[in-house]
Protein backbone atom coordinates (compact mmCIF):
# COMPACT_ATOMS: atom_id res chain seq x y z
CA UNK A 1 0.00 0.00 0.00
CA UNK A 2 1.41 3.34 -1.17
CA UNK A 3 1.43 6.05 1.46
CA UNK A 4 0.25 9.58 0.31
CA UNK A 5 2.41 12.49 1.47
CA UNK A 6 0.78 15.36 3.12
CA UNK A 7 0.94 18.85 1.49
CA UNK A 8 3.05 20.36 4.14
CA UNK A 9 5.55 17.62 3.76
CA UNK A 10 5.76 18.28 0.01
CA UNK A 11 6.27 21.98 0.72
CA UNK A 12 9.07 21.24 3.15
CA UNK A 13 10.80 18.94 0.66
CA UNK A 14 10.54 21.54 -2.12
CA UNK A 15 12.01 24.24 0.06
CA UNK A 16 14.81 21.93 1.09
CA UNK A 17 15.51 21.03 -2.56
CA UNK A 18 15.57 24.74 -3.54
CA UNK A 19 17.99 25.48 -0.78
CA UNK A 20 20.25 22.48 -1.17
CA UNK A 21 20.05 21.35 -4.80
CA UNK A 22 21.86 23.70 -7.28
CA UNK A 23 20.26 21.94 -10.24
CA UNK A 24 16.80 22.67 -8.98
CA UNK A 25 17.80 26.24 -8.44
CA UNK A 26 19.09 26.61 -12.02
CA UNK A 27 15.99 24.95 -13.39
CA UNK A 28 13.73 27.34 -11.55
CA UNK A 29 15.80 30.33 -12.65
CA UNK A 30 15.83 29.06 -16.27
CA UNK A 31 12.13 28.47 -16.08
CA UNK A 32 11.29 31.95 -14.67
CA UNK A 33 13.85 34.05 -16.55
CA UNK A 34 11.32 35.00 -19.20
CA UNK A 35 8.81 36.07 -16.60
CA UNK A 36 11.03 37.84 -14.07
CA UNK A 37 14.17 39.91 -14.42
CA UNK A 38 17.33 38.58 -12.96
CA UNK A 39 19.13 40.14 -10.07
CA UNK A 40 21.56 42.08 -12.23
CA UNK A 41 18.82 43.57 -14.34
CA UNK A 42 16.71 44.24 -11.33
CA UNK A 43 19.54 45.91 -9.53
CA UNK A 44 20.40 47.89 -12.71
CA UNK A 45 16.86 48.99 -13.13
CA UNK A 46 16.63 49.83 -9.49
CA UNK A 47 19.85 51.81 -9.65
CA UNK A 48 18.59 53.56 -12.78
CA UNK A 49 15.33 54.34 -11.05
CA UNK A 50 17.19 55.60 -8.04
CA UNK A 51 19.42 57.69 -10.31
CA UNK A 52 16.42 59.11 -12.09
CA UNK A 53 14.81 59.83 -8.76
CA UNK A 54 18.03 61.41 -7.57
CA UNK A 55 18.29 63.50 -10.73
CA UNK A 56 14.64 64.40 -10.43
CA UNK A 57 15.22 65.38 -6.84
CA UNK A 58 18.30 67.38 -7.83
CA UNK A 59 16.33 69.10 -10.60
CA UNK A 60 13.46 69.68 -8.27
CA UNK A 61 15.86 71.03 -5.64
CA UNK A 62 17.39 73.31 -8.28
CA UNK A 63 13.97 74.50 -9.28
CA UNK A 64 13.05 74.95 -5.69
CA UNK A 65 16.29 76.84 -5.11
CA UNK A 66 15.60 79.01 -8.16
CA UNK A 67 12.04 79.55 -6.99
CA UNK A 68 13.23 80.28 -3.47
CA UNK A 69 15.80 82.68 -4.93
CA UNK A 70 13.06 84.38 -6.90
CA UNK A 71 10.90 84.43 -3.83
CA UNK A 72 13.75 85.86 -1.80
CA UNK A 73 14.40 88.44 -4.53
CA UNK A 74 10.69 89.26 -4.67
CA UNK A 75 10.60 89.41 -0.92
CA UNK A 76 13.66 91.66 -0.94
CA UNK A 77 12.05 93.89 -3.58
CA UNK A 78 8.75 93.86 -1.74
CA UNK A 79 10.60 94.58 1.49
CA UNK A 80 12.38 97.52 -0.16
CA UNK A 81 9.07 98.71 -1.57
CA UNK A 82 7.40 98.33 1.80
CA UNK A 83 10.30 100.05 3.52
CA UNK A 84 10.12 102.91 1.02
CA UNK A 85 6.35 103.05 1.43
CA UNK A 86 6.70 102.95 5.20
CA UNK A 87 9.25 105.77 4.97
CA UNK A 88 6.80 107.75 2.85
CA UNK A 89 4.04 106.99 5.33
CA UNK A 90 6.28 107.99 8.21
CA UNK A 91 7.16 111.24 6.44
CA UNK A 92 3.49 111.85 5.70
CA UNK A 93 2.57 111.03 9.28
CA UNK A 94 5.23 113.47 10.51
CA UNK A 95 3.79 116.08 8.15
CA UNK A 96 0.33 115.33 9.43
CA UNK A 97 1.55 115.53 12.99
CA UNK A 98 3.20 118.89 12.28
CA UNK A 99 0.04 120.06 10.49
CA UNK A 100 -2.09 118.86 13.39
CA UNK A 101 0.20 120.71 15.78
CA UNK A 102 -0.19 123.83 13.64
CA UNK A 103 -3.96 123.35 13.59
CA UNK A 104 -4.00 122.85 17.33
CA UNK A 105 -1.94 126.02 17.81
CA UNK A 106 -4.18 127.90 15.40
CA UNK A 107 -7.31 126.61 17.12
CA UNK A 108 -5.81 127.63 20.44
CA UNK A 109 -5.11 131.09 19.03
CA UNK A 110 -8.64 131.26 17.65
CA UNK A 111 -10.07 130.27 20.99
CA UNK A 112 -7.92 132.86 22.75
CA UNK A 113 -8.88 135.47 20.15
CA UNK A 114 -12.52 134.48 20.42
CA UNK A 115 -12.37 134.75 24.20
CA UNK A 116 -10.67 138.12 23.89
CA UNK A 117 -13.30 139.32 21.41
CA UNK A 118 -16.06 138.20 23.73
CA UNK A 119 -14.41 140.07 26.58
CA UNK A 120 -14.05 143.20 24.40
CA UNK A 121 -17.66 142.88 23.24
CA UNK A 122 -18.81 142.48 26.81
CA UNK A 123 -16.78 145.56 27.85
CA UNK A 124 -18.10 147.55 24.88
CA UNK A 125 -21.64 146.45 25.65
CA UNK A 126 -21.26 147.53 29.25
CA UNK A 127 -19.81 150.84 28.10
CA UNK A 128 -22.61 151.30 25.58
CA UNK A 129 -25.21 150.47 28.19
CA UNK A 130 -23.61 152.90 30.60
CA UNK A 131 -23.34 155.61 27.92
CA UNK A 132 -26.94 154.99 26.89
CA UNK A 133 -28.05 155.27 30.50
CA UNK A 134 -26.14 158.53 30.85
CA UNK A 135 -27.54 159.79 27.56
CA UNK A 136 -31.06 158.86 28.64
CA UNK A 137 -30.57 160.66 31.94
CA UNK A 138 -29.07 163.66 30.11
CA UNK A 139 -31.92 163.66 27.58
CA UNK A 140 -34.44 163.59 30.38
CA UNK A 141 -32.67 166.55 31.98
CA UNK A 142 -32.54 168.35 28.62
CA UNK A 143 -36.20 167.65 28.01
CA UNK A 144 -37.08 169.03 31.43
CA UNK A 145 -34.82 172.04 30.86
CA UNK A 146 -36.27 172.52 27.38
CA UNK A 147 -39.77 172.43 28.79
CA UNK A 148 -38.78 175.06 31.33
CA UNK A 149 -37.06 177.14 28.62
CA UNK A 150 -40.06 176.81 26.29
CA UNK A 151 -42.39 177.93 29.04
CA UNK A 152 -40.13 180.87 29.84
CA UNK A 153 -39.96 181.80 26.15
CA UNK A 154 -43.71 181.56 25.88
CA UNK A 155 -44.12 183.73 28.92
CA UNK A 156 -41.55 186.23 27.60
CA UNK A 157 -43.14 186.22 24.15
CA UNK A 158 -46.59 186.78 25.58
CA UNK A 159 -45.25 189.55 27.78
CA UNK A 160 -43.39 191.15 24.87
CA UNK A 161 -46.44 190.89 22.63
CA UNK A 162 -48.58 192.39 25.32
CA UNK A 163 -46.02 195.12 25.95
CA UNK A 164 -45.64 195.90 22.23
CA UNK A 165 -49.38 195.82 21.65
CA UNK A 166 -49.91 198.14 24.59
CA UNK A 167 -47.27 200.54 23.32
CA UNK A 168 -48.66 200.36 19.77
CA UNK A 169 -52.22 200.85 20.88
CA UNK A 170 -51.30 203.76 23.13
CA UNK A 171 -49.24 205.28 20.33
CA UNK A 172 -52.11 204.96 17.91
CA UNK A 173 -54.85 206.16 20.24
CA UNK A 174 -53.32 208.72 22.53
CA UNK A 175 -50.02 209.63 20.94
CA UNK A 176 -47.94 208.68 23.97
CA UNK A 177 -45.11 207.62 21.61
CA UNK A 178 -44.29 209.08 18.26
CA UNK A 179 -44.50 207.04 15.05
CA UNK A 180 -40.73 207.28 14.64
CA UNK A 181 -40.12 205.83 18.13
CA UNK A 182 -42.41 202.89 17.39
CA UNK A 183 -40.71 202.16 14.07
CA UNK A 184 -37.27 202.38 15.62
CA UNK A 185 -38.26 199.94 18.34
CA UNK A 186 -39.57 197.37 15.86
CA UNK A 187 -36.49 197.75 13.64
CA UNK A 188 -34.31 197.02 16.66
CA UNK A 189 -36.35 193.89 17.43
CA UNK A 190 -35.97 192.63 13.85
CA UNK A 191 -32.24 193.29 13.70
CA UNK A 192 -31.49 191.76 17.10
CA UNK A 193 -33.83 188.76 16.74
CA UNK A 194 -33.18 187.79 13.09
CA UNK A 195 -29.73 189.21 12.34
CA UNK A 196 -30.95 191.33 9.41
CA UNK A 197 -30.41 194.91 8.33
CA UNK A 198 -33.41 197.22 8.34
CA UNK A 199 -32.76 200.30 6.20
CA UNK A 200 -34.94 203.39 6.26
CA UNK A 201 -34.92 204.76 2.71
CA UNK A 202 -36.23 208.19 1.72
CA UNK A 203 -36.71 208.88 -2.02
CA UNK A 204 -38.24 211.86 -3.83
CA UNK A 205 -41.22 211.08 -6.06
CA UNK A 206 -40.98 213.71 -8.80
CA UNK A 207 -43.93 212.38 -10.79
CA UNK A 208 -46.27 212.13 -7.82
CA UNK A 209 -47.07 208.44 -8.43
CA UNK A 210 -47.47 207.69 -4.70
CA UNK A 211 -49.34 210.67 -3.25
CA UNK A 212 -50.67 212.26 -6.46
CA UNK A 213 -48.10 215.05 -6.28
CA UNK A 214 -44.31 215.24 -5.94
CA UNK A 215 -43.31 214.40 -2.40
CA UNK A 216 -40.87 212.47 -0.20
CA UNK A 217 -41.42 208.70 -0.06
CA UNK A 218 -40.20 206.87 3.04
CA UNK A 219 -39.72 203.05 3.07
CA UNK A 220 -38.23 200.41 5.35
CA UNK A 221 -36.20 197.72 3.50
CA UNK A 222 -35.06 194.48 5.11
CA UNK A 223 -31.84 193.08 3.59
CA UNK A 224 -30.98 189.41 4.20
CA UNK A 225 -28.67 187.22 2.07
CA UNK A 226 -29.39 189.17 -1.10
CA UNK A 227 -33.16 189.18 -0.52
CA UNK A 228 -35.04 192.49 -0.54
CA UNK A 229 -38.15 192.73 1.61
CA UNK A 230 -39.97 196.07 1.41
CA UNK A 231 -41.62 196.68 4.75
CA UNK A 232 -44.08 199.22 6.25
CA UNK A 233 -43.76 199.56 10.03
CA UNK A 234 -46.53 201.60 11.60
CA UNK A 235 -48.46 201.69 14.85
CA UNK A 236 -51.75 201.42 12.91
CA UNK A 237 -52.81 200.72 9.32
CA UNK A 238 -55.94 201.78 7.51
CA UNK A 239 -57.24 200.72 4.12
CA UNK A 240 -55.79 203.86 2.51
CA UNK A 241 -52.41 203.20 4.15
CA UNK A 242 -52.32 199.79 2.48
CA UNK A 243 -52.94 201.28 -0.98
CA UNK A 244 -50.27 203.92 -0.37
CA UNK A 245 -47.77 201.23 0.72
CA UNK A 246 -48.46 199.23 -2.44
CA UNK A 247 -47.73 202.33 -4.56
CA UNK A 248 -44.53 202.91 -2.54
CA UNK A 249 -43.35 199.40 -3.41
CA UNK A 250 -44.06 199.95 -7.12
CA UNK A 251 -42.21 203.30 -6.96
CA UNK A 252 -39.17 201.60 -5.29
CA UNK A 253 -39.07 198.78 -7.85
CA UNK A 254 -39.28 201.21 -10.79
CA UNK A 255 -36.71 203.60 -9.35
CA UNK A 256 -34.11 200.90 -8.53
CA UNK A 257 -35.04 198.52 -11.37
CA UNK A 258 -35.29 195.49 -9.07
CA UNK A 259 -38.13 193.30 -7.90
CA UNK A 260 -39.02 193.14 -4.23
CA UNK A 261 -38.86 189.59 -2.91
CA UNK A 262 -41.66 190.15 -0.39
CA UNK A 263 -44.02 192.96 0.65
CA UNK A 264 -44.75 193.15 4.35
CA UNK A 265 -46.74 195.24 6.84
CA UNK A 266 -45.94 195.07 10.56
CA UNK A 267 -48.50 196.80 12.75
CA UNK A 268 -50.41 195.90 15.94
CA UNK A 269 -53.46 197.85 14.76
CA UNK A 270 -54.70 196.77 11.30
CA UNK A 271 -58.28 197.42 10.27
CA UNK A 272 -60.17 194.44 8.89
CA UNK A 273 -60.79 196.23 5.60
CA UNK A 274 -57.08 197.02 5.37
CA UNK A 275 -56.24 193.36 5.99
CA UNK A 276 -58.54 192.27 3.11
CA UNK A 277 -56.91 194.79 0.74
CA UNK A 278 -53.43 193.60 1.78
CA UNK A 279 -54.33 189.98 1.02
CA UNK A 280 -55.70 191.03 -2.37
CA UNK A 281 -52.49 192.92 -3.22
CA UNK A 282 -50.19 190.07 -2.02
CA UNK A 283 -48.95 191.94 1.03
CA UNK A 284 -48.09 190.05 4.23
CA UNK A 285 -49.59 191.40 7.43
CA UNK A 286 -48.02 190.78 10.87
CA UNK A 287 -49.23 192.19 14.16
CA UNK A 288 -45.92 191.67 15.96
CA UNK A 289 -42.29 191.62 14.90
CA UNK A 290 -41.93 188.15 16.46
CA UNK A 291 -44.49 186.79 13.97
CA UNK A 292 -42.21 187.55 11.05
CA UNK A 293 -40.54 184.43 9.59
CA UNK A 294 -37.50 185.39 7.54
Amino acid sequence: MIKTKKPHMIKDEMLAALQDDPEVQRSIIQFTRYEFADKTQTEGRFEQLLEELRQERIEQSRKWDEQNQKWREHQAEDKQKWEKQEQKWEKQERKWEKQEQKWEKQEQKWEEQKLEWHEHLADDRRKWDEDKRKWDEQNQKWEKNQQVIDKLLQDVTKLAQKHDSTIGALGARWGLHTEASFRNALRSILEESFGVRVLNITEFDEKGDVFGRPDQVELDVIIQNGLVIVCEIKSSMSRGDVYIFDRKVTFYETLHNRQATRKMIISPMVEESARRVAIKLGIEVHSYAEDVRL
